[in-house]
């Protein structure tokens, strides 16, 4: 299966929102008009719609090609796949979150206020696709501005539409080259710096620098380990001996 891609032209789109309420649907995340009126990525967002005047960009995750999340992340909770999205797989997930500190685009966000947190962001509809079905923001959206389809397809038509309108839009495809490139290509009548988007990032991707910081992990993190094993032992033990002299106290008392 050829790999999968997202275009979202914000000439095309009318700010409706509908494409978050999908994605929060699809992940059955709670959906108001608080929500909607935050325009930032959050455990409880994982897309989000961007005003600026009569202007609109969408965030999400980009879905790198050579994802840094994947590159540092110690236990391999990140995964890229061949169809093109970044997945997550909770299980796996020991709440370092390199990822979050590593993503140039900001993107993975943290359940802070859970009793078992574990890292929020798109997936790219992962699921769906995999049985042959667009996003749920791609079906959701009235106007066309957002698409699924084959990434070298999704990558054409963007082309096309600068070379048919160029002054239509701010000239450029971001996340054509970006960090490497990415899985998300986003076209704009203005510079997408005024929504907030980093125009400042290589072309190369990211994941060379990373791994190289990340041959360090494997023993912080079994350092880590050493000293949470003895913290837990430590607090048992005393739990335990707590508890047998509660119980020696208590025979004493009947004797």
């Amino acid at each position: 299966m050829a790999s999968k891609a997202i275009l979202f032209d914000g000439t095309q789109c009318i700010g409706c929102r509908s494409c978050e309420d999908a994605c929060a649907s699809k992940w059955g995340l709670p959906y108001n008009e608080q929500v909607a009126s935050q325009e930032r990525l959050s455990e409880k967002k994982l897309t989000t719609v961007l005003t600026r005047g009569d202007h609109f960009a969408r965030r999400l995750c980009m879905h790198c090609v050579e994802p840094t999340c994947v590159s540092v992340c110690p236990v391999g909770a990140f995964r890229k796949t061949s169809l093109g999205p970044v997945i997550y797989e909770e299980w796996r997930c020991m709440g370092c979150r390199y990822c979050m500190l590593a993503c140039p685009f900001h993107v993975p966000a943290y359940e802070w206020s859970q009793r078992l947190p574990k890292v929020r962001k798109c997936d790219m509809c992962y699921e769906r696709q995999l049985s042959g079905q667009v996003t749920a923001c791609s079906e959701a959206c009235p106007t066309g501005a957002t698409k699924t389809g084959d990434r070298d397809a999704i990558l054409a038509e963007a082309r096309e539409r600068l070379a048919k309108n160029p002054g239509q839009y701010d000239g450029r495809i971001y996340g054509l080259s970006e960090a490497g490139g990415t899985s998300v290509f986003l076209l704009s009548a203005v510079p997408l710096e005024k929504f907030g988007f980093r125009t400042d990032l290589p072309s190369e991707a990211l994941p060379v620098l990373t791994k190289r910081v990340l041959a360090f992990v494997p023993d912080v993190v079994g350092v880590g380990g050493v000293l949470l094993g003895g913290i837990y032992w430590l607090t048992h033990r005393r739990e335990a001996v707590a508890a047998a002299e509660g119980k020696s106290g208590e025979r004493r008392r009947r004797g």
